[in-house]
């Protein structure tokens, strides 16, 4: 609203000329500190495009969270950490008034974010999984938020627990690509028994325990350390256009660690885009639209997403032709827009051929479309 507003700045100053009643709100109007508003001035103008300047960023942020067709997990920890750096900035403005919005907005920002105990370990694991960050980004923006001494703890406690995380996934994997075999120990102990009818002495037992020990260690090491390995690498150059899960996918040396991102990482921050599904559906399935079947619902709400992923606008001014010449009933025209146009065209003139069929039963016609 106020981004809409700034561009009608002049017409505000003349607005007098042609209604009286908009200056007469303003001179009755009570701000909450008890004074009258007062006309507009040039430097309400200037507080306008400051605070939409403030509050821009809180504009991208919620788009960013908000979305559907990208991972939002891996980048939220990075969004909260840059949110406070921008209210740090502005709490430092020479402007009293975004000052004030500032510490509010710090408040806030502190009652949610100001006791990292109470918070979920998993926002941080998402960015450490994200290869432009890592524990680097992790640790200097922990250091930030809650001071170098607490940052450091807070650190040490989210590589604890992504640790232990990755052990879970170890442990799983090594159960279902090594399962026991009872016969295979079974004919082992027969085997040792008569292999030689010898007796084993205590030392070689001892030396083949150690081996395999020994064995099973360096194993479990060298799967273990595919996450230090992880780490340890150079992050990532920091890139917008940067598919995190096109990465994991194209680096099949870290085969536990991918499997680990791939859950952490189908984590959505937010419900906005579970919400927006039943609102469309709500759309879809009004009063007067009641008899639709389910299986059409969900027809007419996987085209229309289908047709909103389509990297081609949709022109229906010129489309238009290609309707027109269907209802003359030209079939081979048909067949060219399949051949020669878009997905988007293709579903669009099945559309029409449905509805076009659907008033000719209504108006008890018995020609065929074609």
């Amino acid at each position: 609203m106020l981004d809409t507003a700034q561009h009608f700045e002049k017409a505000f100053d003349k607005l007098h000329l042609f209604y009286d009643g908009f200056s007469a709100y303003q001179c009755s109007h009570l701000c909450k500190d008890g004074g009258n508003a007062g006309p507009l001035e040039s430097d309400d103008w200037v507080n306008v495009r400051n605070v939409i300047e403030f509050l821009a960023r809180f504009h991208e942020l919620t788009k960013t969270v908000s979305g559907s067709r990208y991972v939002t997990c891996n980048s939220h920890f990075e969004d909260v950490s840059e949110l406070y750096c921008h209210l740090k900035m502005c709490l430092a403005s020479e402007d009293e008034h975004l000052r004030k919005m500032a510490q509010q907005m710090q408040e806030k920002f502190k009652k949610y974010w100001g006791e990292p105990e109470k918070m979920n370990k998993m926002i941080f694991i998402a960015s450490v999984l994200d290869p432009r960050n890592k524990f680097e980004y992790v640790e200097g923006a922990l250091e930030e938020l809650f001071g170098e001494e607490k940052g450091k703890k807070i650190n040490v406690e989210v590589y604890a627990y992504m640790n232990s995380l990755f052990g879970e996934y170890l442990k799983k994997h090594s159960t279902e690509s090594c399962p026991q075999s009872p016969s295979s120990s079974t004919s082992s102990n027969n085997t040792s028994n008569t292999s030689s009818g010898s007796v084993i002495s205590a030392s070689k037992i001892r030396t083949k325990l150690s081996l395999k020990k020994k064995k099973e260690d360096n194993g479990s090491w060298g799967a273990k350390s595919k996450l230090d390995k992880y780490i340890s690498e150079e992050q990532e150059p920091f890139s917008e256009e940067f598919d995190i899960l096109s990465w994991w996918k194209s680096h099949p040396k870290f085969p536990i660690l991918s499997e680990l991102a791939r859950d952490v990482l189908a984590i959505p921050i937010s419900s906005v885009a579970s919400e927006c599904v039943f609102s469309t559906g709500g759309r879809i399935l009004d009063s007067f639209r009641s008899s639709l079947t389910p299986k059409c619902v969900q027809a007419l709400i996987c085209v229309q997403d289908w047709l909103r992923e389509e990297k081609n606008p949709i022109s229906v001014e010129e489309d238009l032709k290609y309707l027109e010449e269907l209802e003359l009933g030209k079939l081979y025209y048909f067949v060219c827009i399949l051949i020669q146009n878009n997905i988007s065209c293709f579903f669009i003139c099945m559309t029409y051929l449905v509805v076009l069929s659907l008033d000719m039963e209504n108006n008890g016609s018995t020609t065929s479309i074609v």
